[in-house]
């Protein structure tokens, strides 16, 4: 099966404009609809497409968003990573799904990858109609994350994190600090492939989208407390978890634990780093993995 349409809609989150992509293959009656949408500080054009190509070719719908503040949605101030009206903006696009006509709204896979992993985790916790998730190297645990890295460095992060809390109770613009950086720098990842794929993600638009690889310091006081894995027990959806061998960012041991306290797990490990299922050379048994657990639990037909 081949062939799509895709087209740019906006779906209402609690008054916010949401910009998405909603994709629909060109040959199948009623098919599962993918809800997606990306990582910390990340947006849909880093390689989301890409991803929801693959899906709609096999004949699924696909509703791809940026997050409130963040992309192509709207909201303001710009780039502040709020925990809550993420998890909203997940449920918005969730209703909407379910409101499309021509696709099958009782068969609704949430996609995440990253911190966007986490939240499809947590929605589906609390969702309990949801018929899949895949968690793609998912942010599990908040210390885990946050202390991660070197101390000198978190206590830095911590310290511009206050700072930043200080300007937005005082109605000031926020501080901000690189997302992805190189080791050493004052930014909130700085694992060794992190500034290099964050370059590779934006492709030919880097030089665009480099203003945008910031966010509120802030974020630093909060991703501490956000753990996902927590709700494990709790997700009686089918669940694909894939895991990164070599992850730095969501240490792999702690997002092995937590997988496992799925009821419906099938969890599979890659040997490479966080940002590494992105692209080439693991893109492709990454995504076809994907593909693979869709056909066995979310067929395009109902058994």
């Amino acid at each position: 099966m081949t062939g799509y349409g895709r087209e740019d809609i906006t779906i209402d989150s609690h008054g916010t404009a949401c910009a998405a992509w909603l994709y629909r293959p060109a040959a199948a009656e009623n098919p599962p609809v993918i809800v997606m949408a990306h990582g910390f500080a990340a947006i849909r054009a880093l390689r989301l497409d890409a991803y929801a190509a693959r899906f709609a070719d096999a004949g699924y719908a696909v509703l791809v968003f940026d997050y409130r503040g963040w992309g192509d949605s709207a909201g303001d101030p710009r780039r502040v990573l709020d925990i809550k009206a993420q998890q909203a903006d997940w449920r918005a696009a969730i209703a909407y799904a379910r409101s499309l006509d021509g696709v099958d709204t009782s068969r609704v896979v949430l996609w995440g990858t990253s911190f966007g992993g986490g939240h499809a985790l947590h929605v589906a916790a609390e969702d309990h109609d949801v018929a899949a998730v895949i968690a793609q190297v998912p942010h599990i645990s908040g210390p885990a994350s946050a202390f991660s890295q070197p101390f000198l460095h978190v206590l830095r992060l911590i310290v511009a994190g206050v700072w930043d809390q200080a300007r937005a109770l005082a109605g000031r613009e926020p501080y901000r600090v690189a997302a992805a950086g190189y080791p050493g720098e004052l930014a909130m990842m700085t694992s060794p492939d992190a500034a290099p794929m964050a370059i590779r993600l934006a492709g030919d638009r880097y030089e665009e989208l480099l203003p945008e690889n910031d966010v509120a310091a802030r974020i630093a006081l909060r991703v501490p407390f956000y753990s996902p894995g927590r709700r494990a027990p709790r997700v009686m959806a089918r669940t694909f978890v894939q895991i990164a061998e070599r992850d730095i960012v969501t240490p792999v041991e702690v997002a092995l634990k937590a997988a496992r306290r799925i009821p419906r797990v099938e969890i599979r490990t890659y040997d490479c780093q966080h940002f590494e299922p992105y692209l080439d050379p693991y893109f492709d048994t990454v995504v076809a993995d994907q593909l693979a657990f869709l056909a066995s639990h979310v067929p395009l037909a109902r058994p």
